[in-house]
């Protein structure tokens, strides 16, 4: 093994090769685009995903990466952040553009805060730290396709509106968002964060309970996730984002929705 091979790092922990099948997802066939440049990384992740009964198609630049989902349907991206030519973060941000609704997790070697904080404040839903564990990639994965099928079960029963604070009308059916008579565009995440507080105004709720409800898993250290979404959603609701009157913080503890009738004027 030579000196350079021997310094990289593998960027997935796979764990005992005799492991166990995962089990499938849903029986709904899930299509995963992976946005990954280095090629043999990008093999592993595909075969374990792959495990869980989804199809993988790999992209191995942000060039690449556009053409496919313009060209093709996907319910998930894996994206890489460092890419050439265009990157993951550029990449994120034409996705949300076009795709608003796209879950799309941000695989990262790099480890600061402000580069995480970067790749979500661009529409990331979620981020992977190089290198991980195959099991949290998979749970990452899996729950973001549980919400998914719930939301798609919530499609057959009758519509409700959701009114709050109001201002804010809100249709789970359609995912659609009005500030008054303006539409909002949120992303799947903010959509489901903005939705979970209205539908509990006046509780309060600590990042690792947001994590457990909104996300579906809670991980030590993955806060920055939370505080990131709900930067956004103020930014997009909210008459001034420094001064908040719908999305309120609970100091030491986390957030709450408010329980008044605000004027957003």
């Amino acid at each position: 093994m030579s000196t350079e091979q021997r310094s990289r790092a593998p960027m997935v922990e796979t764990g005992a090769r005799n492991r166990e099948p995962e089990p499938r997802v849903a029986a709904v066939r899930r299509s995963v685009l992976v946005v990954e440049d280095e090629e043999d990384l990008a093999r592993v992740i595909r075969r374990h995903i792959e495990d869980i009964g989804c199809q993988v198609r790999i992209a191995r630049s942000g060039e690449s990466a556009l053409e496919a989902i313009a060209r093709d349907p996907y319910d998930l991206v894996l994206l890489d952040v460092m890419l050439p030519g265009i990157d993951g973060l550029e990449v994120c941000r034409r996705l949300r553009a076009r795709h608003p609704y796209l879950p799309v997790v941000m695989l990262t070697a790099r480890s600061s805060e402000i580069d995480k904080v970067l790749g979500l404040e661009t529409g990331a839903d979620d981020y992977l730290t190089k290198p991980f564990g195959v099991q949290e990639l998979l749970a990452r994965i899996k729950a973001i396709f549980r919400r998914m099928d719930s939301l798609a079960a919530q499609h057959t029963a009758p519509d409700r509106i959701i009114q709050a604070a109001g201002c804010l009308r809100i249709n789970p059916a359609t995912r659609e968002v009005f500030l008054r008579d303006h539409a909002i565009t949120l992303t799947h995440r903010e959509f489901d964060l903005l939705r979970h507080f209205a539908e509990n105004p006046g509780r309060v709720y600590t990042r690792a309970q947001l994590l457990d409800a909104v996300w579906g898993y809670s991980h030590e250290g993955y806060e920055h996730a939370v505080n990131c979404h709900i930067n956004r959603l103020r930014a997009k609701i909210e008459p001034d984002p420094r001064a908040p009157r719908l999305l309120l913080t609970a100091w030491g503890v986390g957030y709450r929705f408010t329980t008044e009738s605000i004027d957003p004027a």
